[in-house]
């Protein structure tokens, strides 16, 4: 027996796939663009990026990167990480806001071996986590659900950072 999982929402990614430079990265790509919506691009600083990640772990699944093409670490500038850092913090409030998740992870994947999906540009994940929040579909599975559209989150999150940002000094 073949399990269906409908998800209309990828047809526009898939039939345009091939179409995309495949020697552009993604990041650079989504930083370049002045399309912040299609990018999924929530915030821009001096140094760094925030985005929605296309295909998140969970609800509200977020990156932030250097702008910088790179995949080392220790080749970003340290008020660019503090710049990231608190970027991170700007999205978990804003997450809190949004979702009351119990907890998150928040790190980066640097090489392959370490799980990174785009090794070749540095990125920080930021990842909401409720407790349970693993059920039967990814156990048995192999399939996530996450219960709103990237384009709600987007506008969702867009909303939340900027009442984040205003609050701080």
């Amino acid at each position: 027996m073949v399990d269906i999982l409908f998800a209309p929402w990828r047809l526009e990614y898939v039939s345009t796939v091939d179409d995309r430079d495949k020697n552009v990265c993604v990041f650079c790509r989504a930083f370049a663009s002045t399309d912040d919506r299609s990018t999924l691009t929530l915030g821009r600083e001096r140094g760094s990026f925030s985005l929605l990640n296309l295909y998140p772990y969970t609800t509200g699944h977020a990156m932030v990167a250097p702008i910088e093409h790179t995949s080392d670490l220790a080749e970003v500038d340290a008020l660019v990480l503090a710049e990231m850092m608190t970027t991170a913090k700007q999205l978990m409030a804003a997450m809190r806001k949004l979702y009351q998740p119990h907890g998150f992870n928040v790190g980066f994947n640097v090489g392959q071996a370490a799980g990174a999906g785009i090794e070749e540009h540095l990125h920080l994940h930021v990842v909401p986590r409720w407790n349970a929040d693993n059920n039967f579909m990814t156990v048995v599975g192999d399939t996530r659900v996450v219960p709103e559209s990237i384009e709600t989150t987007f506008e969702r999150m867009t909303s939340a950072l900027a009442e984040v940002r205003g609050g701080e000094s």
